[in-house]
């Protein structure tokens, strides 16, 4: 019990000393936070998020309709220009292609007639045994069997082509990456031709397709070294270059964005397609220069409360400002920035010093606060 009675005596005394002391001066209150300036290095960078694709990516496709009946290769597989991914069912297209054929030797045997029907009509018409116009019948009649060989033979080749897009071959020597369909499926090709496959041209070389804001695609240049990560290997740093500005913009919600495309090396094929790539564009570095935070440079004191500050801002021109205390006054320097990492800014010329405190941020009253500690201790 006398401990305990003991206890709440040295809280009060304690409590009493702090209230005594906060009203009497002897413990100041802190009405700003501060930070010191000093010299430093500060990197300024652009970041934006992609993603990793193959540079050439080819969608295969199908141009005529048929069901799937074989299948030659599958995920991930390296193929070769001209080797066959797979093969639709051809027995339609062989009964045409034989129609075709007999419909050509239709057309040639109605051509050779024609032929031969010219020739005796020729012989007629030169003793006078038949008339001007049977002759210019004859002479149309072969015109049109001509004709008639021509789309015969045409069409022929037409259905000898389509039999031999049934097979479909690869039309370059790359890895698969996507497939599509099975064994048994219909392949419907109508106005458009549907993707069967995909494949990756070279997996060694890749690209990121980013976007960067119209108010830093200014600082690229092309062949500028890029370093991204993956959150694959989180802790590596990879490099790339930028190969490619387009000028094409895109436009969301009035942000005017620009594509950057970034050529990367990827040789231990630890990269995949479809990957999302953290971006980083190193566009300035500057070592050993006296930086300021940016905390300082986006305060600003309450209005009426320095009318000092208010005086000397007057006729003045649009600098940055940032403000120190000169007894226990707010004094505003004004100052020209250089680059910034958004954390700390380059300070070009103002009448700072390395070691130099200056006003990142007001703190609240605690006079409300101390009235209720007051309170609660009476």
């Amino acid at each position: 019990m006398r401990k305990l009675l003991l206890l709440i005596i040295l809280i009060g005394i304690g409590g009493t000393s702090f209230w005594w002391m906060d009203n009497n001066g002897e413990r100041p209150q802190q009405k700003y936070r501060t930070q010191k300036i000093a010299y430093g290095s500060i990197i300024q960078s652009i970041s934006a998020n992609g993603t990793l694709n193959p540079v050439t990516l080819v969608l295969v496709g199908s141009q005529i309709s048929g069901t799937v009946q074989k299948i030659h290769i599958n995920y991930n597989d390296i193929v070769k220009e001209g080797q066959i991914l797979a093969e639709l069912d051809p027995a339609l297209l062989k009964a045409q292609v034989k129609q075709s054929e007999a419909k050509l030797l239709n057309a040639q045997a109605t051509l050779k007639l024609a032929q031969s029907t010219l020739k005796r009509t020729k012989n007629l018409f030169e003793k006078k045994l038949i008339s001007e116009v049977d002759l210019e019948t004859a002479q149309e009649k072969l015109s049109i069997a001509e004709a008639d060989v021509r789309s015969a033979a045409a069409l022929l080749e037409k259905d000898k082509t389509s039999l031999q897009y049934m097979t479909i071959r690869s039309p370059i020597s790359g890895t698969v990456i996507s497939k599509s369909v099975e064994v048994g499926q219909t392949v419907a090709a109508s106005l458009q031709a549907p993707t069967l496959f995909q494949i990756a041209q070279d997996l060694k070389n890749m690209q990121i397709e980013t976007s960067v804001s119209e108010a830093d695609v200014g600082l690229l240049k092309l062949g500028q070294e890029i370093k991204f990560r993956v959150d694959a290997f989180p802790d590596k740093n990879i490099k790339g270059i930028i190969h490619q500005i387009r000028l094409n913009p895109t436009i969301q919600q009035n942000v005017v964005t620009y594509n950057v495309i970034v050529m990367v090396k990827n040789e231990d094929g630890l990269l995949l397609p479809g990957m999302t790539a953290h971006v980083t564009i190193t566009v300035n570095e500057k070592e050993n220069i006296l930086r300021i935070p940016n905390a300082a440079l986006n305060f600003k004191p309450k209005k009426g409360e320095d009318e000092k500050e208010e005086k000397s801002a007057k006729n003045t021109e649009k600098k940055p400002t940032v403000y120190i205390l000169k007894d226990e006054q707010l004094v505003p320097i004004k100052l020209v920035t250089g680059i910034t990492d958004n954390m700390m800014t380059e300070v070009v010329s103002g009448d700072l010093k390395e070691g130099d405190l200056v006003v990142t941020k007001e703190l609240k009253d605690r006079k409300s606060s101390s009235s209720s500690f007051k309170f609660r201790m009476m």
